[in-house]
């Protein structure tokens, strides 16, 4: 059992990006569907899928590679963490990179990107920083 699956999501996506596969599965769950849709639509992933095979479906991530052969994803950080929770509010929400890449948040509605968040002034938990 795994006491946190997001980060078991990021360490999964990390360890392909590094041995250049192609795509990467695991568990699914709500909250990784969110992240991989904001993943796809940034950019970041070339798309995502759910299969049935096996006691439980899975999530079947497609990664981005350019032209050379380097990963579109070049860092994941998770931010909040089960022993240490990180809220903010939508004024306090950080640029990850300049600008250059973005940050995840749960929100009160829904899963979402911080420049989303602040567009809709909404703040919540944020779960990771893409890049």
């Amino acid at each position: 059992m795994v006491s946190d699956p997001i980060a078991d999501m990021l360490t999964r996506i990390r360890n392909a990006v590094m041995i250049q596969q192609t795509q990467v599965a695991m568990p699914t769950s709500n909250m990784k569907v969110g992240i991989a849709k904001i993943l796809q639509e940034e950019g970041f992933i070339a798309g995502y899928g759910e299969t049935d095979r096996g006691p439980q479906s899975q999530l079947v991530l497609q990664l981005k590679y350019t032209g050379k052969g380097n990963s579109v994803i070049t860092g994941l950080e998770r931010v909040s963490k089960p022993g240490r929770r990180v809220y903010m509010g939508y004024k306090d929400i950080p640029w990850v990179r300049s600008g250059l890449g973005i940050n995840i948040l749960s929100t009160p509605k829904g899963v979402m990107t911080g420049r989303q968040a602040r567009r809709n002034r909404v703040g919540g938990e944020v779960v990771c920083n893409v890049w």
